[in-house]
């Protein structure tokens, strides 16, 4: 009598698989439920907004809505690479965001390993609260606090310069000084809210690790570099790839509320561009299609960091 043979390899995995899923959920069932409100938040804020994307390829009117409006296929693109203002926007936030990169993605990781180093707690903490504090505060009042210090009447910067014999700057209108204004208040307000991600991540290094390399006889510099740099190097690579998903936001709330016409030469990026093309002109379609091009150039740009780190680092997010 012939037999039928049982299913077995690839055949029978996916139903084992499927099968210890649904244990998994009916075991802990109570915790999936609490993942429905974050679900359903990334559903109808994220996902559901891109259906907005469409006006990107149509001359949109707000009076006939998205069905009623005309396709026009890739003509706002076309406008907007043959655009020499966009050129300028492009370069200006390539350039903002390059600055902030070099200048300010050390800076959290240095200021962890720092923390990490001191050994009385309560000063720890109060260094960390302070460090802390000002990512709380919104960049409102951050500009209108460094306009005070900064201001060419009365400001406190320019009064000491002044007193030591030097011309007064213009930093809020000085196209030359404007950019490192902009990474010196951004490190300000941010770089110390970005150690708590490098501060987890030392926290969970082996103890046993520093143990080992005192009895060897490794000082502190060098159990910094030969374990601790080595121990957090997974999420330096992390916070690199996904710095470069921002390339082109450049810091678009900061710089909306600190610039003026004076340095938008320098100063206007692709963010600003959008709000003022969009709200300003009422242009809802182009600023659309420059919000697209931002969007893909920066999926492109994670992409490639990841691609880039697995292959000369063996480090990446997937």
């Amino acid at each position: 009598m012939e037999t039928i043979p049982a299913k077995t390899g690839a055949h029978a995995m996916p139903k084992r698989e499927k099968g210890k899923t649904w244990v998994k959920i009916r075991k802990d069932w109570d915790l999936y439920l609490l993942l429905i409100p974050g679900l359903a938040f990334l559903f109808i804020f994220k996902y559901t907004p891109m259906y907005g994307l469409v006006i990107a390829f149509q001359d949109y009117s707000i009076f006939r809505g998205i069905k009623e409006s005309p396709w026009v296929g890739w003509k706002h693109f076309e406008r907007l690479i043959e655009s020499d203002q966009f050129v300028s926007v492009l370069s200006n936030t390539i350039i903002i965001s390059l600055y902030k990169l070099v200048f300010l993605f050390p800076f959290p990781i240095i200021v962890a390993i720092l923390l990490n180093e001191l050994r009385k707690m309560m000063f720890k903490r109060v260094i960390q609260s302070i460090i802390y504090l000002p990512h709380f505060i919104s960049w409102v009042i951050v500009s209108g606090l460094f306009v005070n210090l900064l201001s060419l009447n009365g400001g406190i910067v320019n009064t000491v310069i002044k007193k030591l014999g030097g011309e007064p700057i213009a930093f809020f209108m000085d196209p030359g000084v404007f950019r490192p204004l902009l990474v010196v208040t951004e490190g300000w307000k941010e770089v110390g809210w970005g150690t708590i991600v490098y501060l987890a991540a030392i926290a969970s290094i082996d103890p046993q690790l520093y143990e080992a390399a005192k009895i060897d006889g490794a000082n502190r510099l060098r159990q910094i570099w030969h374990i601790t740099l080595p121990g957090i190097a997974s999420t330096i690579v992390l916070m690199l790839i996904l710095r470069l998903g921002n390339m082109l936001e450049a810091g678009t709330e900061q710089i909306l509320v600190m610039y003026n016409p004076v340095v938008y030469n320098v100063a206007d990026v692709i963010g600003t561009y959008v709000y003022r093309i969009g709200l300003g002109a009422s242009d809802y379609s182009f600023s659309t299609a420059v919000g697209l091009f931002e969007s893909v150039v920066g999926f492109v740009l994670v992409v490639s960091g990841n691609w880039f780190c697995k292959k000369y680092l063996g480090r990446s997010i997937w």
